[in-house]
């Protein structure tokens, strides 16, 4: 079962002009140094289009690994650290970062679809 590190991104403080800066950053420097992360098998990045709640949340990245394993390694990877350092770079305390595993006791199915 497949492993994601799911990355949530508050908007930066500064208005359009620092949002525009980041997201320029992001795209050409940040997403180019994790699609050379080893074992990256999907790479998903998208905006949050609602909140159900007061939330800053305006981004969202979804790196998926084959395991924990794959991760573990991906983590330890000198292209992890060099992304890892970029981020810090341009979105400091922006990011909250999880690593998400199925919990196949409380999905029963649901990655079926629902009936």
């Amino acid at each position: 079962m497949s492993t994601t590190l799911l990355a949530l991104y508050r908007r930066p403080e500064g208005g359009p002009a620092a949002l525009e800066t980041f997201l320029q950053r992001y795209r050409s420097e940040h997403l180019a140094l994790i699609r050379t992360v080893p074992g990256l098998r999907a790479l998903r990045v998208g905006r949050v289009a609602q909140s159900f709640g007061e939330s800053d949340l305006f981004l969202v990245a979804r790196l998926i690994f084959d395991d924990r394993a794959a991760l573990d390694a991906a983590l330890a990877s000198e292209p992890m650290r060099a992304a890892g350092r970029n981020l810090r770079e341009i979105a400091p305390g922006l990011v909250t970062t999880l690593v998400v595993e199925p919990d196949h006791a409380l999905s029963s199915g649901a990655e079926e679809g629902l009936a």
